[in-house]
């Protein structure tokens, strides 16, 4: 049995179907709050569902039990976040930490964690999260897979972060010069998967972006291509993005900050070693721009 937690979210959510299109058992960790129209998808998946929360930990020996791996998506960044309720310190520090404990006194072979991009080192909420559970992971003594994707496509190329596509319309954090290998969610998902059957990514950290580096600017020329029509594009000056980081009043808002300080950073992976252990065929950034915009 293969538990997924975050399994209503983009990421986890394609874990499940790629499992279940496979023909692999999958169990989805929900919460009662969960979106109802996710939660009836996954069940016309096939997949059996299990209530759990990860601010609840004998929900998750439950939802564990009698499982081999475990693949965990989840985060309370950005969809999940509520001040105070459903923090970055509940549910990706304390929350997977506490799933880590449970999958190992349930005995589970295989634990695959999502987390960030190696080169994503801003002093965030979201950061420091992350990588003590990277290093618990790692001496937890469970076989793991450590997941660093580089920036979702889905995400940072859509309206929600100011990529509005359908308008020709793009908000670029800092200069827009700095390359980026853009990820699509589905190979994040499709490398989660493959890391379990797959020797070389038993206890390995797989750095993880799309088949080109490209600039923020190259990828709007792109969707001018695809689209037929020019983007009217303004860039955020790195110093803006530097003062909203320290005005941010809670962890999420700082979190976001720090992680647009990272794309005008710049995020360029070579994927050469990854895909030697995990070999997969990639989708470009054109590929998601065909996607969206609808024109070939």
């Amino acid at each position: 049995m293969n538990l997924v937690v975050g399994a209503t979210g983009m990421v986890g959510g394609e874990v499940c179907r790629r499992l279940a299109a496979q023909g692999q058992p999958v169990r989805a960790m929900v919460r009662t709050t969960s979106d109802p129209a996710k939660v009836e998808a996954l069940r016309n998946l096939g997949v059996e569902l299990v209530q759990g929360d990860l601010r609840d930990r004998a929900s998750l020996d439950a939802a564990c039990r009698g499982a081999e791996a475990v693949i965990t998506t989840a985060s309370a960044m950005p969809f999940s976040y509520r001040p105070g309720e459903n923090t970055v310190q509940n549910v990706d520090y304390q929350g997977t930490i506490s799933l880590i404990d449970a999958a190992r006194a349930a005995g589970v072979r295989h634990f695959v964690y999502t987390s960030l991009s190696r080169q994503i080192d801003v002093d965030t909420p979201l950061g420091n999260a992350k990588r003590p559970v990277e290093k618990y992971l790692k001496e937890s003594g469970l076989t793991y897979t450590i997941l660093h994707p580089s920036f979702f496509s889905e995400v940072w190329l859509s309206p929600a972060v100011g990529f509005d596509h359908s308008n020709a319309k793009a908000t670029i954090y800092g200069t827009g010069e700095k390359p980026i290998s853009w990820i699509s969610i589905r190979d994040v998902a499709a490398f989660a998967v493959a890391s379990l059957d797959s020797p070389a990514a038993r206890n390995a950290t797989l750095e993880m972006g799309g088949p080109q580096a490209l600039s923020p600017l190259e990828v709007v020329h792109i969707f001018e291509r695809v689209g037929g029509r020019p983007f009217e594009v303004q860039c955020v000056p790195v110093e803006a993005l530097q003062a909203q980081k320290q005005a941010a009043t809670d962890p999420m808002q700082e979190s976001f900050a720090g992680l647009m300080l990272m794309y005008a950073k710049g995020d360029a992976i070579d994927m050469r070693e990854t895909l030697l252990a995990v070999p997969l065929q990639l989708a470009s950034v054109e590929d998601y721009a065909k996607q969206v915009v609808g024109k070939a």
